[in-house]
């Protein structure tokens, strides 16, 4: 059977790392995580104290980024052979990769890696620049959103999941985050965050999860009908 790439972008917290798992175990795709790499490389500049872009490039070539995939189905991204799943998902390490995002060496280093990834296709990867810039010839490309008030309650809902029903930041604190992200990811000089011409754009600020894989499992059914 003909294998296909899915590039699905968009906006922060817009649940684009929920939808692409789903669509890969639908389809038996591999799902690449690219989130998940910059927030690595932003990770190792934390832990070695990297606190400007000059260091961050010369540090590239120290660090190795896998995924590697656990007993119960999961995926966990691996950094010089260390699970860094849990420690990546904080929102000050969020922060810090939508920094290094901005680097043009990071991007380039990331992209051959991702690029190298689809070489045989059967992937589905999720980011902010895969339909424009990754993989502009992907057979199908989605772009995710929904307002930055639903993507800061569901990240607040989120954070407070992870600490016990407890966030350590307010919701209005995550509604800035949110906003200031999404200013840096669509103006920044690399790459910046932009819908492909030929990408189905998927408002979710309205649907269930479930809708929402119904309605992209259908995007992808008819796709594959094409070829």
């Amino acid at each position: 059977m003909k294998k296909i790439i899915v590039a699905i972008d968009g906006y922060s917290s817009c649940g684009k790392s929920t939808i692409a798992k789903q669509l890969a175990a639908y389809s038996g795709y591999r799902y690449i995580d690219t989130g998940a790499m910059y927030r690595a490389v932003a990770y190792y500049a934390m832990q070695h104290n990297l606190t400007d872009d000059t260091q961050v490039i010369d540090a590239l070539k120290s660090i190795h980024i896998d995924f590697e995939r656990q007993s119960d189905g999961t995926q966990h991204t691996m950094l010089n052979g260390e699970d860094i799943e849990r420690p990546i998902r904080t929102l000050e390490v969020g922060n810090r990769a939508s920094q290094v995002s901005q680097i043009r060496q990071v991007r380039e280093f990331l992209v051959e890696q991702q690029q190298a990834m689809g070489a045989n296709k059967g992937i589905v990867m999720d980011g902010r620049d895969i339909g424009t810039v990754v993989f502009p010839q992907a057979e199908l490309k989605l772009f995710l959103t929904a307002s930055p008030e639903v993507r800061a309650q569901r990240r607040y809902k989120e954070l407070q999941e992870k600490n016990g029903g407890k966030a350590t930041i307010s919701y209005e604190e995550v509604l800035h985050d949110v906003n200031d992200r999404d200013y840096r990811d669509t103006h920044r000089a690399e790459s910046p965050l932009r819908q492909a011409e030929d990408a189905v754009v998927v408002d979710n600020s309205d649907l269930t999860e479930e809708g929402q894989l119904r309605l992209v499992c259908v995007l992808f059914n008819e796709r594959m009908a094409t070829l």
